[in-house]
């Protein structure tokens, strides 16, 4: 059995196979440190990312895995108040009763020209630590990672060979399936020094969108953007000067924080999350995990559960 690709999608997929028994290969053309993941500020939150009567249980069980880490000083899982800026009054979320302490925010936490907005405690998973951890997991069971240079290009030739395989390759499934409903959604964030900061601020759809602000341990990940169909991965100085004008609007505490570094990632965008096996013609079935949006750090658990009863039930199928 094979997992192509070493995101958190990946990664977690793998994990939770060899706890269930299994002993799967890892394949990826980049190292986790230079994937999509690596840019993830990240916190829990469900961001386009869907069908959503999917997507939920997926979140859901996601969040519980989180908290759990959350107590493991290692996993560079932590928890943090989260306050969600709307500049209209707006109905509680789906979402509200999956996670602890939800609210709605008071007037002295949302900045000016919020009318609205809600906080909860939500995981915050740090991915400089977070995805040394998930590969430490991985290789403490047994697994290694295998580099690819340039990646699988013959999927069913993998296939054919591996008997199974579990893609969990993010937008490099656009070639490889192919999948011509898989599109980039460019995100750009910057990353500056922490002057104190302890609650993350974001606004999705008000008058700064999209705008966040994430504080770590030893800095805060400022974003963002969200450009579906781009491709550059070039940081733009004029969009990081932007990023920076609405992040010090949000928290004036900015202002004089130090510029670190400005990143882009390529979220895998699709018009659903692509979770199912698929029996090609060569006689190999291929499990996609794929297209999870800006969501992938939020549904990667949930998606690795079900990655397992997908394994399973192929095992379970007479020949």
């Amino acid at each position: 059995m094979i997992v192509l690709g070493s995101g958190v999608i990946g990664l977690t997929a793998a994990i939770r196979l060899q706890e269930a028994g299994f002993a799967p290969r890892l394949l990826t053309r980049d190292r986790p440190e230079a994937t999509t993941s690596a840019v993830a500020a990240a916190v829990w939150y469900p961001y386009r990312a869907y069908p959503a009567h999917r997507v939920l249980p997926w979140s859901r069980r996601t969040l519980e895995v989180c908290y759990d880490l959350a107590a493991d000083p290692t996993s560079g899982v932590s928890l943090i108040p989260f306050v969600d800026l709307f500049d209209r009054p707006t109905p509680p979320p789906a979402w509200r009763t999956a996670v602890r302490a939800f609210r709605r925010a008071r007037p002295d936490e949302r900045p000016a020209g919020y009318v609205d907005g809600f906080v909860a405690e939500v995981p915050l998973i740090e991915t400089p630590v977070h995805l040394p951890y998930l590969v430490a997991r991985f290789e403490a069971g047994g697994g290694t990672i295998e580099v690819v240079p340039g990646g699988v290009t013959d999927l069913a030739a993998l296939a054919a060979s591996a008997g199974l395989v579990v893609n969990c390759t993010g937008l490099g499934a656009r070639r490889l399936v192919p999948d011509p409903s898989l599109y980039p959604i460019r995100g750009q964030v910057v990353r500056v020094t922490n002057p104190g900061l302890t609650h993350a601020l974001a606004d999705d759809t008000g008058p700064l969108a999209i705008s966040y602000v994430i504080p770590r341990r030893g800095d805060v990940i400022l974003g963002g953007t969200a450009q579906d169909g781009v491709w550059d991965r070039t940081p733009d100085p004029e969009t990081t000067r932007e990023i920076l004008r609405k992040a010090r609007l949000l928290e004036p505490r900015l202002a004089d924080a130090a510029v670190l570094e400005a990143r882009v990632g390529l979220r895998p965008g699709r018009p659903t999350v692509r979770l199912e096996a698929e029996r090609l013609p060569g006689g190999g079935t291929v499990i996609h995990n794929y297209g999870h949006g800006g969501a992938g750090f939020t549904l990667a658990w949930g998606c690795a559960d079900e990655v397992v009863a997908l394994v399973r039930a192929h095992h379970a199928r007479p020949a």
